[in-house]
């Protein structure tokens, strides 16, 4: 591997809380050293020198949710800043299977993935064989079957298949709770003690709040606090801004509550008012629209930019294709009430950044492409365009809520600390220590925004001129580096 050196840049290490001017040295895609003339007239001419001055240098973004598994999507995510993109919410099943798959195909940037709890259940409640592909996987969502209690045999089976699956390298489990949200609590429970005695993280996606449905055999927010205080295991509760929509102070209370009384509990937020699944969720269905404050037009489906017209339309839809890609509206972005909201998300803290990206989807079905800049009239959700350069404008340049400093630490060095239990790999990421991995993005202060609408998800952000992943050059001077390909599967131990 060459030996690079990014010159002169402001270089922010939020492994050791320094913000300095610096130079950083990068050879066989480690990081060398971080300081001031680190080499010789003689060896420079040996290193690949870039001047970075006027830039911010730091840790590149570790993104603990991500679902676009593919090499169009992982573009997108590298001209955001991401140098890690890990599917743990819903994880995939088999996880052999999927690094398997990801390895043969390339990545531009590091990938894995946790159990996946919905695929197990669906293997043996519904019978349907998980092909470790989360596009088919969203078809499972709108089957009731998979979503009723399992009876004491069909338990013992699933979570059996998921203890396997941790002896394959999973990150963890994912937990899709909130698309089976009426099961039984003590399953939550169950597949949660199962990761505590395995001493793997736990993904929730939760179940209902309780503002939302006063029915719920459990709030979501407080079942996934509680479970880390009574266990002692670490639990991940995902995009805890869309779950808990105009009740975030309530749930960030929760949150709060149990981290006071010593539980493990880590929250992620993306920066946008409008969430993306298959229009087959449980909580889509027209009779569940009013617990989220959602009529139908609320849900845009992604592919066509259509939106939903009336209850009839949308019972159609989810019988016909419920693994429909669709994009739901669940606060107002332009609100400046609700802006506040998400913005009381992202200042949360500790709480961490995390895109939930989806794949994207081309005029002719396919979901990935090698082509770049990528086909006209692709679509997925801005997020995965978007979600890093978005929450540095909003949280750094425009509200000055966050330093710099502040804003690796929730991007870079809180995600990969979640996973250090897991696998040691991530112990080398999310700093920039002597030793660390060269996993590094280069953002011009002044400019980095985001630029994808929801009508036009696919244009990348600017402002990130450079971005190595293992000490490649994935993004140079703005742009993709077409092949480039030096992501690599981490894998907890086996």
């Amino acid at each position: 591997m060459s030996t690079v050196l990014l010159r002169g840049g402001r270089v922010v290490d939020p492994g050791t809380g320094t913000d300095r001017q610096a130079d950083v040295l990068v050879e066989n895609g480690k990081i060398a050293a971080v300081g001031s003339e680190l080499l010789s007239d003689a060896a420079l001419a040996e290193a690949a020198v870039v001047d970075v001055t006027g830039k911010v240098v730091g840790p590149g973004f570790v993104d603990l949710h991500s679902h676009v598994n593919s090499v169009a999507g992982q573009r997108l995510q590298a001209r955001d800043g991401v140098t890690t993109a890990l599917e743990l919410e819903a994880g995939l099943l088999p996880v052999e299977l999927a690094y398997a798959n990801a390895q043969k195909e390339g990545r531009p940037i590091n990938f894995g993935f946790s159990a996946s709890w919905g695929m197990a259940r669906a293997e043996v409640l519904s019978g349907r064989k998980a092909d470790a592909d989360f596009v088919n996987g969203l078809s499972m969502i709108a089957d009731p079957a998979w979503q009723a209690d399992s009876s004491p045999a069909q338990l013992q089976a699933w979570l059996g298949r998921l203890e396997s699956e941790l002896a394959d390298g999973a990150l963890g489990i994912g937990i899709l709770q909130g698309y089976a949200p009426r099961t039984d609590p003590r399953e939550y429970r169950a597949v949660n003690e199962l990761a505590a005695r395995a001493g793997v993280p736990t993904f929730t996606h939760v179940r209902e709040i309780v503002e939302s449905d006063p029915t719920t055999p459990i709030d979501g927010t407080l079942e996934a606090a509680q479970i880390a205080m009574d266990l002692g295991g670490q639990v991940h509760h995902c995009h805890v801004n869309s779950t808990s929509r105009r009740h975030i102070e309530r749930t960030l209370g929760t949150i709060e509550d149990a981290r006071t009384g010593g539980a493990s509990i880590t929250v992620e937020t993306y920066p946008y008012g409008a969430g993306s699944t298959g229009i087959g969720a449980a909580f889509l269905a027209p009779e569940r629209l009013p617990a989220w404050d959602l009529k139908p037009w609320n849900i845009v489906l992604v592919t066509t930019g259509e939106r939903i017209r009336d209850e009839a339309h949308l019972r159609h839809v989810r019988t016909t294709d419920p693994g429909a890609a669709c994009i739901v509206e669940f606060i107002d972005d332009e609100n400046p009430a609700d802006r506040a909201l998400l913005e009381q998300s992202l200042a949360f803290p500790d709480g961490i950044v995390a895109s939930d990206a989806m794949h994207v989807t081309f005029p002719d079905g396919s979901t990935d492409t090698r082509e770049w800049p990528l086909p006209e009239g692709g679509t997925t959700h801005p997020r995965t365009s978007g979600t890093y350069a978005r929450s540095l404008r909003m949280m750094v340049r425009e509200n000055g809520l966050w330093t710099w400093l502040e804003a690796f630490r929730r991007c870079s060095y809180l995600p990969a600390r979640v996973m250090d239990s897991t696998t040691e790999a991530f112990r080398a990421k999310g700093h920039l220590g002597v030793g660390a991995d060269a996993d590094l993005v280069v953002i011009d202060p002044e400019k980095v925004t985001d630029q994808t609408t929801y009508l036009d998800s696919t244009r990348p952000s600017i402002g990130i001129d450079y971005v190595l992943v293992d000490g490649v050059f994935v993004v140079r001077e703005g742009d993709i580096v077409i092949d480039a390909y030096p992501g690599r599967g981490l894998r907890a131990a086996l």
